[in-house]
């Protein structure tokens, strides 16, 4: 079939068009920012569907988070309207899916809860009672590790902690996790590994069921995903994974650049396709980028080139402190494009002095990443109620909603009822039930009360829409009020965040199967109940690097480049720096059309005012592509708060008035004529000098 002349492929560059129509060997496209990823993959859906007579049904495509899936989604549909079959989820989505269908073999319930880390953490706790939450985090990130590197309790952990209690920790944790029937966030590819690779039969008959397996945001994956994509690909299907090694920047969530460049290793006779021209940013930007990340090693290289205008140069800028460096910024806003502008820092910490300042002077600011819905504590509560409800073992969320609101029920009630239901083998809300007489009569009152609640919500769960459903629970659990009692003395808006829940959960089927699948999403993608869209404000956007992925403004403002905060170790290894690099790299390439760079000559850090050094990172752009390439080597006269002019008075020489201000190089001097005639030199914090209005020069 003769397709060449699909409107989809119309626009297509060389090298785009040549990763839609390859098809056979396994294939790495390795698109640099801005090179129309997107659009490759989801043409590529197309094509194999219209023109390869493949079925949407056997077509797996697999990300990173539910936002580019739906955005995949879309795109694909806009191309075939027939397209509705093509699997397109996250990894961890995917991973729910598969054991859901299967969860009899590994022993789980169907309608399992999902543990975030809170829960892990949560249950870690209910193990190890006698140690503290805050000590026990270690543990769970640790754990949370060793399922992104496929790691068991009974394998050698040392990659992972040295400590001599982690296989006990580990192994309890998994014992305990087994026992309320739930996973946690790992679990989800981890067990997904076991499932595939223990059942010959279900690997066979997924491996048949996705004739097309397609991965975008190849460099994010981990170790437990790519052995999951092993499993997947047998060789008589095929595979093609889209990703940067450059844009690999999340290896704290346990992704491994290593998955990307070692691709044509791993998967015997896979080509490479790479997207090299830009479509976002202007060339001198891409020039400043692609100089920077070439210093980095451990990558399969390749150069971004656009055919727009070189546009303007980048520019350093290098001030006196933090509250110079949010005054600069303020500068440049003058020209009215807040939207258009992103100020981007390495830590959250670095928000502050651009807060404060933007407070000050009245200029609107969004902080972009810094909401969390899922973990408010009113959205926690109704979540643990439904989880009991679709799995009645879940002991975290029982432990979480059985008094709240208070019922009378005390700790030593709620062990008794976990105890019934652990010596029975039975539900905690069966044990609920069969704990009844060994309560005292308030505990039990409130459990019948808790009891006859859930009978209720089994009764109105398949006759209510799941939005009319979540409001009668949020209701006659007693939930709503408990927080609107919340939003009266702390004028929070609790029972706002509800309302939005509730609209969230309307968009999904009715019964407990939409219930389900109501939570999974919220576990799976937080984002979606994240009420107003910060991103949609009016406002200059503040937002960490990490957050930036993704994401592209006019304007970008790379602000803290300085030795000790970007990079943060200068004891890094060489790993760990070429990862920062890449962060540097994805900063950069964010920006559209201007592109400014700040560092301070002192900062104050944990209280202490420090000296700072500039970033090595900007000794890696070359100075052709910097309109003020001597600011490299230059630094902003130190400015006090006593400038020229200023009136004082000191408690020894009296008033006076200050006639000179300079930079030693290490602090800032002033000096002062006093009214007797006398001159003396200060270093103005250590003074003691009060500033004093005048009516008269002298």
């Amino acid at each position: 079939m003769n397709c060449e002349n699909e409107t989809y492929l119309q626009g297509l560059n060389k090298n785009q068009h040549n990763a839609v129509l390859q098809t056979g060997a396994p294939l790495l496209i390795l698109a640099g920012a801005g090179s129309g990823k997107t659009r490759v993959i989801t043409t590529k859906i197309a094509h194999l569907i219209n023109c390869m007579g493949v079925s949407p049904q056997s077509i797996l495509a697999v990300t990173f988070t539910n936002k580019a899936a739906g955005e995949m989604r879309e795109r694909v549909l806009k191309m075939v309207p027939g397209a509705e079959g093509v699997m397109i989820r996250t990894f961890h989505s995917f991973g729910a899916w598969l054991l859901r269908r299967n969860a009899a073999l590994l022993n789980l319930q169907p309608r399992f809860s999902i543990y975030d880390d809170d829960d892990a953490l949560s249950l870690l706790h209910s193990v190890f009672s006698d140690y503290k939450r805050k000590d026990l985090k270690p543990y769970a990130r640790w754990i949370s590790r060793a399922k992104d590197y496929c790691l068991y309790p009974d394998d050698d952990l040392t990659s992972i902690s040295f400590d001599p209690r982690f296989t006990e920790v580990y192994s309890a944790y998994e014992k305990k996790l087994r026992e309320v029937g739930s996973v946690d966030f790992g679990d989800l590819i981890l067990r997904a590994v076991e499932l595939l690779d223990r059942n010959r039969e279900i690997q066979n008959r997924i491996q048949n069921r996705f004739q097309v397996i397609l991965v975008d945001e190849y460099q994010d994956s981990n170790i437990a995903q790519y052995e999951l994509l092993k499993l997947l690909y047998s060789g008589n299907n095929y595979i093609c994974v889209v990703g940067d090694d450059d844009q690999s920047i999340y290896s704290f969530r346990g992704a491994e650049v290593k998955n990307i460049v070692t691709f044509p290793t791993s998967f015997k006779g896979a080509e490479i396709i790479k997207l090299e021209q830009n479509y976002r940013s202007t060339g001198n930007i891409l020039s400043i980028a692609s100089k920077v990340v070439s210093s980095n090693k451990g990558r399969l290289g390749k150069n971004l080139w656009t055919l727009a205008e070189d546009g303007p140069k980048g520019v350093v800028k290098i001030v006196e402190n933090q509250d110079r460096e949010a005054e600069f910024c303020a500068s440049l806003l003058q020209d009215g494009n807040l939207n258009g502008t992103a100020i981007l820092y390495r830590t959250n910490a670095q928000s502050l002095s651009f807060e404060s300042y933007f407070l000050n002077h009245k200029i609107p600011y969004k902080i972009v990443g810094s909401l969390k819905f899922y973990d408010r504590e009113e959205i926690k509560d109704v979540t643990a109620l439904f989880s009991l409800f679709l799995n009645p073992y879940d002991e975290i969320a029982f432990k979480r909603i059985i008094n709240k609101p208070s019922k009378g029920i005390g700790k030593v009630a709620i062990a008794k009822i976990i105890d019934t239901a652990l010596i029975n083998n039975c539900s905690l809300v069966e044990g609920c039930r069969r704990s009844l007489s060994l309560l005292s009569a308030k505990a039990a009152s409130g459990i019948e009360s808790f009891v006859g609640l859930f009978q209720k919500l089994d009764e109105l769960s398949e006759v209510l829409d799941l939005g009319e459903f979540t409001n009668k629970a949020i209701h006659d659990s007693g939930i709503l009020e408990y927080h609107r009692a919340q939003d009266e003395i702390a004028l929070t808006q609790k029972v706002k965040n509800l309302e939005e829940m509730v609209n969230a959960a309307s968009r999904y089927p009715i019964g407990k199967d939409g219930l389900l699948s109501f939570l999974e999403d919220m576990e799976l993608d937080r984002s979606r109940l994240a009420g107003v869209d910060p991103a949609s404000q009016n406002g200059v956007t503040l937002i960490t690097m990490h957050n930036t992925k993704g994401l592209e403004f006019d304007r970008v403002i790379i602000v803290g480049m300085e030795e000790g905060l970007f990079p943060s170790r200068p004891d890094e290894s060489d790993d760990d720096l070429e990862e920062e690099r890449r962060i540097f790299y994805v900063s950069i390439t964010r920006a559209r059309k201007e592109l400014y760079f700040t560092a301070c000559r002192q900062r104050r850090i944990w209280g202490k005012l420090n000296f700072q050094s500039p970033s090595r990172f900007l000794n890696d752009i070359p100075k052709e592509f910097i309109a003020n390439s001597s600011a490299l080597g230059a630094v902003e006269p130190l400015r006090s708060d006593f400038p020229p002019g200023t009136v004082v008075f000191h408690d020894d020489y009296g008033t006076g008035q200050v006639i000179k201000e300079w930079d030693n190089g290490k602090e800032v001097l002033i000096m002062v004529r006093f009214e007797s005639g006398k001159t003396a030199q200060f270093i103005p914090k250590y003074s003691g000098l009060e500033k004093i209005a005048s009516e008269n020069d002298f």
